[in-house]
C-alpha cells in the first residue's frame, strides 16, 4: 500500500499540493522563458560552456535539482510529519538491495549497448577521454546526479503520486498523470529543440515505466536505482553538442541528430523486458490492481495497518 502511506503522519491534502505546483510553476516559466528566448537553447549551452566549462555548467544544471531533494524531504518530514521510510516505500525498512540491482543492472545494460553502438557504427564517435577533466566529471556526477535523479522520483512518484492518489482513491490517476508531467518537464531540454517533440514518447514513456515499477513494487526502490543509473552512465559515458549533459565524457556522439527508431527501443522493447525480468524476481501479481485499483481511505487504511 505504498500510495496509502502518505496517510502517515500529520495528514492533510494541501500539505501536497505546494511543493508541486511551485515546481509546476517554475518549470512552465522555464520553458516559456526559452521558447520566446532570442537564443536557441543550443547555442545558450554553447555559450555558458565556453565561459565556463563543462564541468560548472553541469554542476550549475544539478545544483538546484539536488538542492530540491532536500526541500522534499524536509518537507515530508517537518511539515507532514511523514518518514522518509514512508515517503519511501510501504515496507518496514527501505530496501537497498533493491535500490542496487536496479542501478547495476540498468548501467550495465547501458554500458553494454554504448559498447555494442561504438562497435557497430564507429564514424559516430570520437573519442573524447582526457584523464583530469572527466575525474572532475566524475566527482561531480557521483555526488550530484544520484541527488538530482532521487529529487525527481521523491517529487513526482513519491510526493506527488501519493497525494493524487489519495485525492482520486485510485491508482491509474497517479500513474498517468506523473508519467506524462514528468515527460513535460523535459520541453526545456536541448534534444527536444533538436530532435522534435517526437522525443516526448520517449521521455513520457520512461516516466511511465517508472511510475509501473513503484506502483507494482510498492515503493521507489527500483526507480531510485534505475534513474540514477540512467543519468549517471549517460553523463560519464557519451556526449553530444545538443543534449542536456554536454561533459567531458568518454566518447563524444558526432552523428548528424535525427530521431529514428533507436529513440523508441527502449520504451517499446527495453522497458517491457525489465518489467518481465523485475516481475520474476520479485514476485509481482494484480498487475490491474496495483496499477489502477482502488485507494484506500484513511480509515481503512489505518483498519488494516
Amino acid at each position: 500500500m505504498y500510495i496509502e502511506q502518505g496517510y502517515k503522519g500529520s495528514f492533510s491534502l494541501w500539505k501536497f499540493w505546494i511543493l508541486p505546483t511551485g515546481f509546476i510553476l517554475f518549470i512552465i516559466f522555464n520553458y516559456i522563458s526559452m521558447l520566446y528566448s532570442p537564443v536557441s537553447v543550443d547555442v545558450m549551452m554553447a555559450q555558458l560552456i565556453d565561459q565556463l566549462g563543462s564541468n560548472l555548467v553541469l554542476v550549475l544544471l544539478l545544483a538546484p535539482l539536488a538542492i530540491g531533494l532536500f526541500f522534499v524531504l524536509g518537507w515530508a518530514k517537518l511539515i507532514q510529519q511523514q518518514s522518509i521510510t514512508a515517503l519511501t516505500t510501504s515496507r518496514k525498512k527501505i530496501d537497498w538491495k533493491r535500490v542496487f540491482f536496479a542501478f547495476g543492472l540498468w548501467g550495465g545494460i547501458t554500458v553494454l549497448l554504448t559498447v555494442i553502438d561504438i562497435y557497430v557504427s564507429p564514424e559516430d564517435y570520437e573519442f573524447n577521454f582526457k584523464l583530469t577533466p572527466f575525474l572532475i566529471l566524475a566527482c561531480i556526477s557521483i555526488l550530484l546526479i544520484p541527488l538530482q535523479t532521487s529529487f525527481e522520483e521523491y517529487m513526482f512518484r513519491g510526493h506527488m503520486m501519493q497525494g493524487l492518489g489519495i485525492l482520486a482513491r485510485n491508482r491509474w490517476v497517479p500513474l498517468i498523470v506523473t508519467s506524462v508531467l514528468f515527460g513535460l518537464m523535459h520541453l526545456g531540454n536541448p534534444e527536444v529543440d533538436t530532435l522534435g517533440y517526437g522525443i516526448m514518447v520517449f521521455y513520457i514513456g520512461t516516466g511511465f515505466f517508472l511510475g509501473i515499477i513503484t506502483l507494482m513494487d510498492e515503493g521507489l526502490e527500483l526507480a531510485l536505482g534505475f534513474h540514477a543509473a540512467n543519468n549517471l552512465f549517460g553523463a560519464l559515458l557519451v556526449t553530444a553538442d545538443w543534449t542536456a549533459f554536454q561533459t567531458h565524457s568518454i566518447y563524444r556522439d558526432i552523428s548528424s541528430p535525427v530521431l529514428g527508431w533507436e529513440i523508441f527501443v527502449p520504451v517499446f522493447v527495453i522497458y517491457p523486458l525489465l518489467l518481465l525480468l523485475f516481475s520474476k524476481k520479485y514476485g509481482w501479481k494484480n498487475w490491474k490492481e496495483r496499477l489502477a485499483g482502488k485507494v484506500a481511505s484513511k480509515e481503512e487504511f489505518l483498519e488494516e495497518a
